[in-house]
């Protein structure tokens, strides 16, 4: 699926042009921009790959069509793969066939990448002409803008979200009752409830360690003894982040543990994220630990009750603005690319999102009138009023992703301990800051 992955591997980066520099300066000026653009006779390229089932499928769907009634141009969509854009970003954006907007990551080794090596357009003229600066929650405007380097929460905007996401628990309340076994609201409940499952020869974690959804379970783990001060360290390198210290070295020896004791299948490293929420929803698992962004899904696929709630005494949680809507340097219209992303943000088309499982950034509250959603709403609040969204584990470094499925994955399958997978994960991750910073 999906968004918080989004990385470019080694091979891919040393393809790459020279950088150059991005930043608050170079920006057009909301005088540049036409918002009553002419789209007749001209047409609009769209990539993204959200599922047609999603929330933002659905929403963006209906944003197609209102933009080629409200602008007469026509919308080629091209829906590619993440892994698709993930290995080919680089090379696409840096030749004729870059699209005009298209869907893409957040963070530093993401947008934040591609801005400092010149294949992204400032949108700073864009967000003053329509205004988005205001629906969107200072928050959730920290992925949005990069600074020379690519570090995400300063200089110019290179991106717009329009929705929010966030990691959480979804449960099949029909297995729990099944069982007996009461849905956790605490992280000793969380551990009981694992081993009720387990006695009754049920894997209690829907898991992929080839994909995301590991990681970002070894992440949450992290975060149960982190502050923020540790989050901005390891996000956007305040300081340095100690691999060995209580939070790393007890997420990796959680994750051991719980797969020794049979909560996490070692099949997982095979796994990718389809297949691990395919099991949830086929009930095969009774938990799955991942992001809202499945949640339209489940909604039209799960044949069984289910409910979600944050990770069991967690006070921040993997999480931040969806991904953003970019321009490429090289898109063709970009005019009407800025239009596109305007209706997305509409009243519309956000309301759509919200009453279809999404975390829209600009609804009205009255419109949102699913039961569900609303749950999912007050979720991802409940987050933000408590300053809770810590971002992503593969954010610091462009490579940093596929570094730590690996390891994760060595982990599973017993051909490295947790000391060994921190140092190696410690020594990798301050290799790509490095990259990044320059080592300063």
């Amino acid at each position: 699926m999906r968004s918080t992955r989004l990385v470019l591997g080694a091979a891919v980066l040393a393809g790459t042009l020279i950088m150059s520099a991005c930043g608050s300066s170079g920006g057009s000026t909301s005088s540049d921009v036409d918002t009553t653009v002419d789209g007749k006779g001209h047409t609009l390229t769209l990539w993204h790959y959200e599922n047609d089932t999603s929330a933002m499928g659905v929403a963006w769907k209906a944003a197609i069509e209102e933009f080629e009634k409200e602008t007469g141009a026509k919308v080629e969509f091209e829906a590619k793969s993440f892994e698709q854009i993930r290995t080919t970003a680089s090379q696409v954006l840096n030749s004729d066939k870059a699209p005009d907007v298209m869907e893409y990551n957040k963070g530093n080794a993401t947008a934040g990448l591609l801005a400092s090596q010149g294949l992204l357009t400032n949108l700073d003229g864009a967000v003053k002409a329509y205004k988005w600066d205001d629906k969107l929650a200072p928050s959730l405007q920290t992925t949005t803008r990069y600074d020379s380097k690519g570090v995400m929460g300063s200089g110019g905007y290179y991106g717009i979200p329009n929705y929010g996401e966030y990691v959480e628990f979804y449960y099949n309340e029909d297995l729990f009752k099944k069982n007996g076994v009461k849905v956790p609201t605490t992280f000793e409940e969380l551990e009981q409830a694992m081993a009720a499952f387990e006695a009754k020869g049920i894997t209690p974690l829907a898991e992929s360690a080839a994909e995301y959804p590991l990681g970002q379970l070894w992440y949450q783990l992290a975060l149960m003894k982190a502050d923020r001060d540790w989050v901005d360290a390891y996000q956007t390198y305040t300081d340095k982040v100690d691999f060995s210290g209580p939070e790393i070295s007890y997420a990796t020896e959680t994750i051991k543990d719980w797969t020794a004791k049979g909560y996490i299948s070692k099949s997982a490293t095979g796994l990718k994220a389809e297949d691990a929420g395919v099991n949830f929803i086929n009930g095969k698992a009774p938990m799955f630990f991942s992001g809202s962004w499945w949640y339209g899904r489940f909604v039209e696929e799960a044949k069984f009750d289910w409910s979600t709630g944050l990770f069991p005494g967690a006070k921040m949680s993997p999480g931040s603005s969806g991904n953003l809507w970019v321009v490429p340097t090289k898109a063709k219209e970009k005019d009407l690319a800025y239009k596109f992303i305007d209706i997305t943000m509409s009243p519309k088309i956000q309301n759509l999102m919200g009453n279809h499982g999404g975390v829209p950034v600009a609804s009205d509250p009255e419109a949102i009138t699913d039961e569900k959603s609303k749950q999912l709403i007050a979720n991802f609040n409940t987050l933000t009023d408590q300053d809770g969204l810590a971002f992503y584990p593969d954010w610091p470094s462009p490579t940093f992703y596929d570094e730590l499925n690996a390891g994760l994955q060595e982990l599973l399958n017993g051909t490295k301990d947790p000391d060994e997978v921190d140092k190696e994960l410690g020594g990798l991750y301050q290799d790509g800051v490095d990259s990044i910073t320059g080592g300063s």
